[in-house]
């Protein structure tokens, strides 16, 4: 006989959190205070508690408990699941007593509960559509991004109606941890920060909702204070990597434009993933007077990036501030290369760590925030005609060789295929010109699987482009021998450079 769905939600909660059977009673009657007394008798649909979770909520939109909006939802959704969530102090004691033993084990053991109570968005994620494009860089990894869902306009319409809140400050305070959600705010009641020190600051770390990538993670500061790239942050990445071990750190950027989407909150963002960026190779190695216990390259990239590598963590750090302060200071007119103008700084870096073979790494990627007349969202952002395919900002995922692409693409790619065809389809005025040039240098197309590969193939071209126009010193004769000045003459070098051929 199958279970009914509260009796089987609350089974669920008893296997997978410190509740015992002595608590069952207790736990029906907080939960029908969330959802309602009726429809609780129908048959559990499934049993999984993820599933179980979401009859309860529709039970609760039946009997008028929430609204039937995906805010109302997910709110009520996350407290559901906080009832397997131990408290942030046990969540806490816990990963530190296994951390002590293995710090492998203690960082599974985080990443299973945030899957499994529904922190990680793991039936949402599925959803999106990845493959990989093979371009002059390596094989660049593209995903058009179907999980987070967009408002839909009656959220919108209410959110402005609301009483405007600034508790929490944004999204990444700490103050999220346990909160309820609104209509303008994510609901964070199952969501749990683990405390760190970092070189005797509090820091957070957490995964992220909506993961891009394996083991999706964001370490940020426990004080909502705006991100800045500086000595202090190449010393973080690298406690970073040392601390949560098989991870990469990485921050964006510290200005608009070359940044990410919240630069009022300093964080930085990890994983477990290996990225195109850093499966490329360098191509030009120096040694630098004064830092010889590092070795220096140019990175075979799309984008301007210098490898640094050292089993000397101080010497790396020096250096990579070294090339920071240089670059912020270094202006080289003939490639509209320009260190500030009117006063506004254009110069920062995209720095990513990690551990390499034993060894500390650090790839800084050169960034520039300029605009011009002929490219007003950015000399160094995807220029106009790529933009039908990315013309949002190029964070710090995109840098290493993952595009996150809009929704809308799921229909236009679609559309762009069935052009291909010869089928009736409405592309996309955007879209147009490359629909054509595709056609007209694959005329023969009659397969469905031949056009998608087509499609998907030229994404990636694309996006390679979108890279291209991003990097500052370009992948031209001129661009590199620009690129060679700055290593050459800029003050980082102090006393020179040695050129190793």
């Amino acid at each position: 006989m199958t279970e009914q769905v509260l009796d089987a939600f609350v089974t669920a909660v008893i296997a997978a959190s410190d509740y015992e059977e002595m608590d069952r009673i207790y736990l029906k009657n907080r939960i029908m205070s969330c959802v309602g007394e009726d429809g609780l008798e129908a048959p559990a649909q499934k049993e999984d508690l993820i599933a179980l979770k979401d009859q309860l909520v529709e039970i609760a939109v039946a009997n008028s408990k929430i609204q039937d909006s995906m805010a109302a939802k997910d709110s009520l959704g996350a407290e559901l699941m906080d009832w397997i969530t131990p408290s942030p102090s046990q969540v806490n004691h816990r990963f530190w007593e296994t951390y002590r033993q293995s710090k492998e084990d203690a960082i599974a053991d985080f990443y299973a509960l945030s899957k499994r109570n529904d922190y990680i968005k793991v039936k949402a994620i599925a959803q999106n559509i990845a493959f990989e494009a093979e371009t002059p860089y390596g094989s660049l990894e593209i995903t058009i991004n179907l999980s987070k869902p967009e408002k839909d306009p009656k959220a919108i319409a209410a959110a402005k109606l609301a009483k405007a809140s600034h508790y929490p400050a944004c999204q990444l305070c700490f103050e999220n941890e346990g909160y309820q959600g609104r209509l303008d705010h994510p609901a964070r009641a199952n969501h749990r920060i683990i405390r760190f020190d970092m070189n005797g600051h509090d820091w957070g770390f957490q995964y992220s909702p909506y993961a891009y990538f394996n083991e999706h993670c964001i370490f940020l500061d426990s004080q909502h204070v705006p991100m800045a790239i500086s000595r202090k942050t190449f010393e973080r990445l690298l406690t970073i990597v040392e601390t949560f071990p098989g991870y990469f750190a990485g921050s964006n950027a510290d200005l608009p434009i070359v940044g990410g989407s919240i630069l009022t909150h300093d964080h930085y963002q990890g994983g477990r993933h290996t990225f195109p960026m850093e499966l490329a190779p360098v191509e030009e190695s120096f040694s630098v007077e004064g830092f010889e216990d590092v070795s220096v390259g140019i990175v075979n990239w799309p984008m301007s990036v210098l490898r640094l590598n050292s089993d000397d963590k101080a010497q790396l750090i020096a250096l990579a501030d070294h090339i920071l302060t240089a670059w912020r200071g270094y202006s080289d007119p003939a490639v509209q290369v320009l260190a500030a103008s009117d006063g506004q700084p254009h110069h920062t870096i995209t720095p990513i760590a990690r551990i390499r073979d034993g060894h500390y790494e650090l790839d800084l990627v050169l960034r520039d925030n300029q605009t011009s007349p002929e490219h007003p969202d950015g000399i160094y952002h995807p220029h106009a005609d790529v933009q039908h395919i990315k013309k949002e900002n190029i964070g710090l995922i995109e840098v290493m060789g993952l595009a996150i692409l809009p929704p809308r693409l799921k229909e236009e790619l679609k559309q762009v295929q069935d052009y291909l065809l010869g089928r009736e389809s409405t592309v996309a005025t955007y879209h147009q010109p490359w629909a054509d040039d595709l056609k007209a240098a694959h005329p023969a197309i009659t397969e469905e699987a031949e056009a998608e590969a087509l499609v998907r193939e030229s994404v990636g071209q694309i996006f390679a482009r979108v890279l291209e126009d991003a990097g500052v010193y370009k992948r031209t004769a001129e661009g590199q021998a620009a690129f060679r000045r700055f290593v050459a003459t800029s003050q980082v070098w102090r006393r020179g450079r040695n050129l190793v051929q």
